[in-house]
């Protein structure tokens, strides 16, 4: 393991562990930035309500303006600029370019008036079947429908996402995609409803959403692996918004990202993500209802940590190869107290730090109680990073809570774990387990 030190002997500070370059280039810019207003947050001081960095906030209210001045909102965007140049008004422009959109919103509501109207009749919706080309025919001859008017429902979309109305321009990208032929547009369609649920926070939809793009991704782009390679990068970024804001999201997400054309994309394109997915993994301790799956999710981001050290470093993982590969004990304490620092300043995790470092504490009890029959308390407390008193109290409600085999001998000071020895015929059943299936494997490759 690389050293987590600097070459004059310091620490690295906690902006050497900000995502956001690595993160930004795979999101979409409505999404970016809810990222630049956390950290904006975190520049001002909880009590005072001072800033801390007034340069840095100014830069991040320059970062702001330039992301959102290509959209259409407008009035937002105004503001941004008198707050960088320190003017009480906007200068004209932002007002004519606000009269423009105003005026397109009114064109595209008129063009899709019908539509609209039409898809909220019983009827003509019982009518319609999964024969989108028998629908729009359905549709043209008995309502007057035409293909312009389709298409505006796409672009009336479009300007609805830019303006920033998520739910609207979700109602209207799901009309589109009803009723569209073409493929590419509701392919994108279908990227712009997901945007849209994510910021709209509406995350059961975001996940339906989210498992549709998948579908495209792995059928559509089967024979285009480069398109394949990036599309799913894009998707792995946009999945963070769900798992870590929504509970129901954690296992088919994390069955997503271990999936092996996912887990290939994370180390081959964004190694970064390993953080991200060593918290899921490690903080979904007792949430699945599958426990065999969680162990297996746990020796497969283990063994990606080992492969990437060379390629991506922080904390967390540095924890994770610390604790699980190293078994450094004092490593893995001493790397846990900044993890903690860098969940807390990373706009997905700061929620689960707290969840994280439990789970962690749990990690390092439980390896360090599979090499040990008797622990001090004194020496377990140093490990977990608690005083005497909090560990005790700690243990005490983990032997309670898990029924773990073990009891506080008071008097001497110490833990004492009961290692139930294992049968010979076990040991057996363990040294040879997997041991056909590799006879197989081989006698396969010889036969070649």
């Amino acid at each position: 393991m690389a050293s987590t030190e600097t070459a004059n002997g310091a620490s690295p500070s906690l902006a050497e562990y900000d995502l956001m370059q690595k993160l930004a280039p795979h999101l979409d810019r409505h999404m970016i930035f809810p990222l630049l207003e956390f950290s904006a947050g975190q520049l001002v001081d909880e009590e005072s309500g001072d800033v801390k960095d007034e340069a840095k906030a100014r830069e991040i209210t320059q970062a702001k303006y330039s992301l959102l001045k290509k959209t259409n909102m407008t009035d937002y965007v105004a503001n941004l600029y008198c707050e960088l140049e320190g003017l009480d008004e906007p200068p004209v422009e932002f007002a004519d370019k606000r009269q423009k959109v105003f005026s397109q919103l009114e064109t595209y509501e008129q063009e899709t008036s019908k539509i609209t109207e039409l898809l909220q009749r019983d009827d003509v919706v019982n009518a319609l079947r999964s024969d989108k080309v028998a629908n729009l025919e359905f549709l043209k001859r008995d309502h007057e429908v035409t293909q312009e008017m389709v298409d505006a429902l796409y672009d009336y979309g479009n300007l609805q996402y830019s303006c920033g109305n998520y739910a609207d321009a979700s109602e209207l990208l799901y009309r589109f995609r009803v009723l569209s032929t073409d493929n590419d547009k509701v392919a994108y369609a279908t990227w712009g409803r997901l945007a849209c649920e994510i910021l709209s926070m509406s995350w059961e939809s975001a996940i339906e959403e989210l498992q549709k793009v998948r579908e495209s991704i792995d059928g559509k782009l089967a024979n285009n692996p480069l398109a394949q390679l990036q599309h799913r990068t894009s998707l792995i970024h946009w999945a963070l918004f769900p798992l870590f804001n929504y509970d129901k999201a954690r296992e088919p997400l994390l069955e997503l990202f271990f999936n092996a054309g996912f887990i290939n994309t994370i180390q081959a394109n964004c190694p970064w993500i390993l953080r991200y997915l060593a918290v899921a993994v490690i903080t979904s301790r007792g949430r699945t209802k599958n426990q065999g799956i969680q162990q297996k999710q746990m020796k497969d981001i283990v063994r990606i940590v080992k492969q990437e050290a060379y390629e991506y470093q922080d904390p967390v993982t540095r924890f994770v190869y610390a604790l699980c590969i190293d078994f450094d004990f004092e490593e893995a304490q001493h790397q846990l107290v900044l993890a903690e620092q860098v969940l807390r300043s990373d706009f997905f995790l700061l929620a689960h730090a707290d969840d994280f470092v439990d789970s962690a504490r749990h990690l390092i009890f439980e390896s360090y109680c599979k090499i040990h029959a008797r622990i001090a308390l004194t020496d377990l407390s140093a490990r977990l990073g608690l005083n005497a008193t909090d560990a005790e109290k700690w243990i005490v409600n983990l032997i309670r809570d898990t029924r773990l085999d073990a009891k506080i001998d008071y008097k001497e000071g110490t833990v004492v774990m009961n290692h139930p020895p294992s049968s010979v015929y076990q040991q057996v059943i363990e040294r040879t387990k997997g041991g056909f299936f590799r006879t197989q494997v081989l006698s396969a490759a010889v036969a070649r």
